[in-house]
């Protein structure tokens, strides 16, 4: 049975943007993020919404801004 829900992945394509995130890159360029949509079996939009949100709350536990800003802000 399926837990998948309309409001994000689940915990399968979870581990594997969070794999993504955390070993390979932070910032996908579109190549990386149509491979890891592809491999998460989610579409390009959805991965890089999950990314966008996943890079926010990093930057938050780290201690800086949500948005990335110039270091002269």
């Amino acid at each position: 049975m399926s837990t998948e829900t309309a409001s994000g992945p689940t915990e399968d394509q979870v581990e594997i943007l969070e794999y993504n995130f955390n070993k390979v890159n932070k910032h996908p360029d579109p190549t990386t993020l149509c491979l890891i949509a592809a491999e998460a079996g989610l579409s390009e939009e959805e991965t890089q919404k999950w990314f966008k949100q996943r890079l926010a709350q990093w930057r938050r536990s780290e201690g800086l801004p949500s948005e990335c800003r110039s270091v002269t802000d």
